[in-house]
């Protein structure tokens, strides 16, 4: 799989250190990013920015996502009650790839409480780079 040209990201107060690090890592590897926020450390509402990632999806802007809080709960509960999103929490390189192998997930949420900024670039760029595997997957996505 090639890298997406463009992947809209967000976060809380908790993630923002992790956002900015982020979006510098995608910018090396040549990614656009839509940047819903936070813009700062300052205590916010992680749905306003979950709900803003999953709706750049659904309108076509974006075809992955990045989504950052302390412990990725809630931001993930909250992008997964928009039609077409499938928001998986990944706290290890192998989750973030068999995320997109056998869910077609389409967003990345990372928990900034529990993981490195490295470790967290590391299941980015997996997570960008895996391809969704099909096949006996596809019936079990499609029930969702």
């Amino acid at each position: 799989m090639n890298l997406p040209p463009v992947v809209v990201i967000g976060s809380d107060h908790a993630g923002f250190e992790y956002k900015e690090a982020i979006k510098q890592y995608l910018a090396k590897n040549n990614i656009e990013t839509i940047d819903v926020g936070t813009h700062s450390t300052e205590s916010c509402d992680y749905p306003d920015y979950a709900h803003a990632a999953a709706r750049e999806i659904e309108n076509g802007n974006s075809e992955y996502g990045i989504l950052i809080c302390g412990s990725a709960n809630g931001v993930a509960i909250t992008a997964n009650k928009h039609q077409k999103i499938r928001a998986a929490l990944c706290w290890q390189n192998e989750i973030a790839s068999l995320a997109r192998q056998h869910n077609d997930a389409n967003i990345i949420c990372l928990p900034a409480r529990f993981v490195t900024i490295d470790e967290a670039e590391e299941m980015v760029h997996t997570f960008l780079s895996t391809d969704f595997e099909g096949g006996r997957h596809q019936k079990r996505v499609e029930k969702i």
